[in-house]
C-alpha cells in the first residue's frame, strides 16, 4: 500500500513538474533556498531543513558537502539516489523538497523597501503590496526587474507579471 501511494505521489509530482518545463518555469535552487530531504526508510540520514550555503552545497549525512546548486529538485533527488546508492544504501529513494525559497528585494519608491519571503504565483503587484506600497512620489508605469543572476536582463514589467525567488524589484520616482 505504501508503494502505491508513493508512485501515485509520485506520478502527480512528476505531471506538475512537466507542466512547469513546457511552461518554461523550472525552477532553479540557489544560495538561501531551504530544502528538505527524505531518504525512505532511513530517518537519520534525511535532512529537515538545509539552507544552500554560499558556495552552493547542503551538508548531507554520510555524504559531506553535495553541490545542489543551479539544479532542479528532481535533479538532486536524482544526485542524492546515486550517491547514496553508489556505497551506502541498496536501492535508495530519495525525495526532496523546497521548504523555503529565498527571498525576493525590493526598493526605490516603495513603503517598506528591503527583502521579503517569497511565495508561490507571485506578482509584481503582490511583492508591493507585501513591501506596504507605493510611496507618494512612485510612479506606476516605470517599475523594473531585475532576475537573479541576470544584470543585462533588467526589464520594464508591469503589475500583474510574475516574480521569482532573488528578483529584484525597483519602482522609479514619477516627475508629475
Amino acid at each position: 500500500m505504501r508503494n502505491i501511494c508513493k508512485l501515485l505521489l509520485g506520478i502527480l509530482f512528476l505531471q506538475s513538474f512537466v507542466v512547469l518545463a513546457q511552461e518554461g518555469k523550472v525552477y532553479r535552487l540557489s544560495t538561501g533556498d531551504v530544502i528538505s530531504v527524505t531518504v525512505f526508510n532511513e530517518p537519520e540520514l534525511g535532512l529537515k531543513e538545509a539552507k544552500i550555503s554560499d558556495d552552493g552545497n547542503i551538508s548531507v549525512p554520510l555524504l559531506g558537502q553535495v553541490q545542489v546548486k543551479g539544479k532542479t529538485v528532481i535533479e538532486v533527488e536524482a544526485l542524492l539516489t546515486k550517491l547514496f546508492g553508489d556505497d551506502y544504501l541498496k536501492k535508495p529513494s530519495v525525495t526532496v523538497a523546497v521548504s523555503e525559497y529565498r527571498p525576493f528585494y525590493i526598493n526605490g519608491e516603495i513603503k517598506k523597501p528591503g527583502s521579503y519571503s517569497y511565495r508561490t504565483n507571485m506578482t509584481v503587484q503582490m511583492a508591493i503590496t507585501i513591501a506596504g506600497g507605493f510611496t507618494e512620489r512612485a510612479s506606476k508605469k516605470e517599475i523594473y526587474l531585475l532576475p537573479e543572476g541576470n544584470e543585462s536582463q533588467r526589464r520594464k514589467v508591469t503589475l500583474g507579471d510574475e516574480v521569482q525567488p532573488g528578483d529584484v524589484i525597483t519602482i522609479d520616482e514619477s516627475f508629475f
